[in-house]
């Protein structure tokens, strides 16, 4: 399952600017990077087709930097970044600052990135800058305004609680991740959030919130050259921090599945059966090419065309069968959804394990599948760019979650994926490999299928 796209790693040498990575021939020719002397990334999307721009400022935080006593403030944390700062002292004034600059905002907490954006008229981009300056080095954390936003995040994890699958999701995030669960779990902790302090905020802005840990993503119509001058103007004195963040905050390895295991979840809403079985895919930076392959792979499996539909949907067996690969540079899963027809239940657990069996033969996808699911990630890679301001979300998610490069040269490297590196992806990662093998019932269900346990899917 591909999350939106893929990465990048750059570099430009500009007037007081560090020298970085990649030379800025290797970038698209409107887009540019470099890096400030405090470590501070800044990347400049030139687009001149409307008269907007979009700031973004993502920072490397989010589940994967969190202890079990943290759980969900990350996501609270993005939530105090547009509130009370040292520059604007309440909310009030907040929102008439954003009301004068004619301002969108918003910000989204994922597994390995935090980020906050704004959007307004790029007449107004030096005031942009400063707001957007004044939110990530000066927040206040007032105990009033925590003491309002805390339910509303907490909202956010109640509306996803009114979906059954959402139990069967936190279930197999349990059991895939066991003690570095946390660390999985974006959406948080119900107590944990509803009980943060202004004091565990500050925490989180004292390990992570750096310019050495962060990118400020400018785009739109604007010119690279101001763009720069004013960063360095307005960011340059923001102090990095004088430690190795993820030497002294390190992340946990995510332990191997020892062996297969499954579960049941039990929801009173549930409608159907819902089958997930859970594994652990590679990590973006240490096995790239699987990453690709399995982009492609699981694709081309979901194609109408695959036998994989045929023998499973189209026969009747299930009413839909599917999967996918998270791209994540600490373990990205592996996920399979199966929704079996109650009428058929055995048949098709027994045809979906045959189908699996089969994934490794050289010949179980045809060459017409395989580049129809490349053409197909393609045209959704240039979908995604059409808006640039949605685009920006798209490069801090890459640029967190494995590198610039990798979403640059995304589509470039799906073209070279061969049919050997995909059957060496599911040889590595799925077929002999431990999974976790849950399913979601009714009690009702539950009941008239006698089920007591599930047993683990053959791999």
């Amino acid at each position: 399952m591909r999350s939106t796209m893929k990465c990048l790693s750059l570099a430009l040498v500009g007037l007081g600017f560090s020298a970085g990575l990649m030379a800025q021939s290797d970038l698209p020719e409107n887009f540019y990077y470099t890096t400030l002397d405090n470590g501070l990334e800044l990347l400049v999307v030139e687009d001149p087709s409307v008269p907007l721009v979009t700031v973004e400022i993502a920072v490397h935080n989010g589940a994967y930097t969190e202890t079990p006593e943290y759980d969900g403030l990350s996501h609270l944390y993005e939530h105090m970044f547009f509130k009370a700062n040292k520059d604007i002292p309440s909310q009030e004034k907040f929102l008439d600052r954003v009301n004068e600059l004619g301002i969108t905002f918003n910000g989204t907490t994922s597994d390995e990135r935090v980020n906050y954006f704004i959007t307004l008229s790029n007449s107004k981009l030096d005031e942009g800058l400063e707001f957007m300056n004044s939110a990530i080095r000066y927040p206040l954390f007032l105990q009033e305004e925590m003491t309002a936003e805390n339910p509303v995040v907490d909202g956010e994890f109640q509306r996803a609680e009114s979906s059954p699958t959402f139990f069967l999701f936190q279930d197999m995030s349990r059991h895939l991740w066991k003690d570095n669960y946390s660390r999985k779990n974006t959406i948080g902790d119900h107590d944990i959030i509803l009980t943060a302090t202004p004091e565990k905020m500050k925490i989180i802005q004292e390990k992570y919130y750096y310019p050495n840990n962060s990118i400020i993503v400018v785009a739109g119509a604007v010119e690279r050259g101001h763009v720069e001058k004013k960063v360095k103007a307005i960011f340059g004195d923001w102090e990095k921090s004088d430690f190795d963040i993820f030497e002294k905050y390190p992340i946990p390895e995510f332990e191997p599945l020892a062996e297969s295991e499954s579960f049941i979840t039990i929801n009173e809403n549930a409608q159907i059966p819902i089958i997930m079985v859970g594994m652990h895919g590679p990590k973006s930076m240490e096995d790239m090419k699987a990453t690709y392959a399995a982009d492609v792979f699981h694709t081309a499996v979901g194609l109408q065309s695959s036998r994989f539909q045929k023998n499973l949907v189209e026969s009747g067996l299930a009413y839909q069968a599917g999967g996918g690969y998270q791209t994540l540079k600490h373990v990205g899963p592996i996920q399979m959804i199966l929704v079996p027809n109650p009428m058929s239940f055995d048949a098709c657990i027994t045809a979906f394990e045959k189908e699996i069996s089969m994934w490794a033969d050289a010949d179980y996808l045809t060459d017409e599948q395989i580049d129809a699911a490349k053409n197909q990630l393609a045209i959704q890679d240039v979908y995604s760019r059409e808006s640039t301001s949605n685009f920006v979300h798209s490069l801090t998610y890459w640029w967190a979650s494995a590198n610039l490069d990798y979403y640059v040269n995304y589509v470039e490297n799906l073209q070279k994926v061969t049919r050997q590196d995909m059957v060496d992806y599911v040889k590595t990662y799925i077929h002999g490999q431990p999974n976790v093998t849950g399913i979601l019932l009714s009690p009702m269900m539950k009941q008239q299928m006698g089920m007591d346990k599930m047993d683990p899917i053959s791999m």
